[in-house]
């Protein structure tokens, strides 16, 4: 590791802040710099930005909609899931309310998972 002297002193200021985060923030900070690489030089930075592949989870028989939640929050572990909660509780609400079947929530669950995950990894089909 560098003596602190070696360390210019913005980026050490950057890092006595990233230390005082937590896990959330540190995640949100990470990302503001992954997209202002993206926005400065977005060739380089989305070589060297490679999205973790999913894991691989197998969908039970019989799966119950918060159990597939779990599931496809664990399996797309690398998504924010802030911006699918309106979605997710919009499909929750029509299998709870209105009994729309489970296995077709669960189809429709993970057809937003994996189009949020496509969104970030890019999509091979462009």
């Amino acid at each position: 590791m560098l003596p602190p002297t070696a360390i210019p002193a913005d980026q050490r200021r950057l890092l006595k802040l990233f230390q005082r985060l937590g896990t959330k923030e540190r995640r949100s900070l990470l990302d503001f710099a992954d997209f202002l690489a993206q926005r400065e030089r977005p060739e380089a930075a989305r070589a060297d930005l490679a999205v973790p592949q999913p894991k691989p989870f197998v969908r039970p028989e019989q799966e119950t909609v918060i159990g597939a939640i779990k599931r496809l929050k664990a399996r797309f572990f690398m998504l924010d899931s802030a911006p699918m909660l309106e979605q997710t509780a919009s499909l929750m609400a029509a299998h709870v309310v209105q009994g729309r079947p489970a296995k077709e929530v669960i189809d429709d669950l993970e057809a937003l998972f994996e189009e949020q995950y496509q969104r970030i990894a890019g999509d091979p089909r462009d």
